[in-house]
């Protein structure tokens, strides 16, 4: 198989993630916007909570002492607390101060020189869970067979939300606030958010949209530099080939204009 020749965004989650490949999803978005520029691949893991996940990152990270000359993973998503801020005995229950340290973990596996997966190329991009829609998701859940009991409270996900802001203040990172993006286009009125989410958990067209509206806004005031209209291609633009010596002029270039 080829190897990538493209720097890439990597987006980690759960469902909420792995839904971004849906024809209406954030990632299907991403991708297209800086197609040629930089890849995007999606790590979402549906059901999966920051527990679960820690160990995946680490096969989604390529140790630096294996990463001379392979792409790099410009931008690193992270996306959790939908699943972590189950009600317990839920198995996907995690509390909230393992949610926050996990969230750490995942950052110090990037961002700590002392990591064998140390990338300071890497930009980290945290997300913020969606607010809960109760209205939707315990009917949803009722009639499932067997009927099941509400396994999320509106007040319970916004404390992880809350949870997402403070680690990411405390390591200076840039916050994708999709909690209060979502809440302040419903007014603050949960009956409102079933515009946003399909079954009071899952993301709408709709919610994709501000989801990818939030990640968007955030690059260009925080990482201007990595937006998809300050890159260029990584090969040359068709115009631009030169006929007399094709291979050189096709030669895989630097993504920074």
């Amino acid at each position: 198989m080829a190897a990538p020749v493209q720097d890439a965004i990597v987006v980690f989650g759960d469902s909420l993630t792995q839904g971004g490949w849906e024809s209406y999803g954030f990632t299907q978005r991403l991708a297209h916007d800086y197609a040629r520029k930089l890849d995007v691949i999606n790590r979402g893991l549906g059901g999966y909570n920051t527990e679960w996940a820690l160990p995946v990152l680490e096969h989604i990270l390529t140790p630096a002492t294996e990463r001379k000359n392979a792409p790099i993973v410009r931008i690193l998503t992270i996306w959790f607390g939908a699943n972590d801020s189950c009600i317990s005995p839920s198995r996907q229950h995690i509390s909230l101060e393992r949610f926050s340290a996990n969230l750490e973990q995942m950052i110090s596996m990037v961002s700590n020189p002392e990591s064998k997966y140390y990338s300071p190329e890497t930009h980290i991009l945290l997300l913020t869970p969606p607010p809960i829609n109760t209205f939707q998701r315990g009917p949803e859940l009722e009639s499932r067979n067997p009927p099941r009991l509400l396994d999320r409270e509106f007040d319970v996900t916004a404390k992880y939300a809350q949870a997402v802001r403070d680690v990411g203040s405390k390591h200076t990172l840039p916050v994708v606030d999709v909690y209060k993006a979502l809440w302040d286009a419903v007014g603050h009125e949960e009956k409102a958010l079933n515009k946003y989410l399909s079954d009071g958990l899952h993301l709408t067209a709709d919610g994709y949209t501000i989801v990818y509206d939030e990640i968007m806004k955030t690059i260009s005031q925080k990482l201007p530099k990595l937006h998809y209209d300050n890159l260029q291609q990584v090969f040359t633009p068709w115009d631009e080939v030169d006929v007399s010596n094709v291979a050189g002029s096709v030669a895989k270039r630097n993504i920074f204009k």
